[in-house]
């Protein structure tokens, strides 16, 4: 069923997205942001930003959003630029009464205050609600089977996704799929107070983390090899440690100059 209702998913919204060198939060580099400001009965205001990261993108990277580093050094910019232009603009369009929508907004914001620490010995401020699909899908349906990348989620919620691994494809798509969440469940999304619904996020991805940190734990204990069980272990306490800390993992102590 999908509500009519107002909510906070009417808008106005913010949506952001980054494409990236790798999964570290802590060492690996933005490569493009993508961050769109939605005002009702606007067009939407897109702002994407590549970025040179100053070191070479694995070609595993490269495989998932297509930007080589050839590509990076010759077209991009500065990192330290980019990432200082990228926090400015957040900052304006980010704030208690304009949710960000985030896909795994743990991956991005953290990526992003990693960067910040690094170029420019700065916090990243989270200035306002953030709206994470991906938390919401698996706490509205925790049991089921099946992929929770966003393609898979925008599938199975019959969400619009183009050009995909894209960051401004991935944060447009990311928007909808937010707005498709709080139109689908008002009683449980959609009518909730967008700071209200930031703090019930914070304890479901709590929840969420812990009880895979549980299967880790599960898998290490069903390993012949000593060394795999040990390092399904160690997963699995930096799972719970990251579970504490939402939307921004706190930082390793000495990453920011890796």
């Amino acid at each position: 069923m999908t509500s009519s209702a107002m909510s906070w998913a009417d808008g106005p919204l913010a949506a952001f997205d980054v494409e990236s060198t790798g999964v570290d939060t802590d060492t690996d580099r933005i490569v493009t942001a993508t961050l769109i400001a939605i005002t009702p009965g606007k067009q939407p205001v897109v702002r994407t930003w590549l970025a040179d990261p100053g070191v070479e993108i694995p070609d595993s990277a490269t495989e998932v959003h297509g930007i080589s580093t050839e590509h990076a050094r010759t077209h991009g910019r500065a990192a330290a630029t980019v990432v200082a232009e990228l926090a400015e603009a957040l900052a304006e369009v980010w704030t208690a009464t304009t949710p960000l929508c985030a896909f795994n907004a743990g991956f991005d914001l953290s990526l992003l205050a990693a960067e910040l620490r690094r170029h420019h010995g700065q916090e990243l401020t989270v200035s306002g609600p953030v709206v994470d699909p991906l938390c919401l899908d698996k706490h509205l349906d925790r049991y089921r089977r099946g992929k929770r990348t966003l393609a898979a989620l925008c599938e199975h919620h019959r969400v619009r996704l183009e050009d995909a691994h894209s960051s401004a494809g991935d944060a447009l798509a990311c928007a909808r799929l937010a707005w498709r969440l709080a139109k689908s469940y008002p009683e449980q999304i959609g009518a909730l107070d967008p700071a209200v619904l930031h703090e019930q996020q914070t304890g479901w991805y709590r929840t969420q983390q812990h009880s895979f940190a549980d299967y880790l734990d599960s898998l290490a204990g069903r390993q012949e090899s000593d060394h795999e069980a040990e390092q399904l272990r160690r997963r699995a306490t930096d799972v719970r440690d990251n579970a504490e800390h939402w939307p921004l993992r706190p930082a390793r102590s000495g990453s920011e100059a890796a």
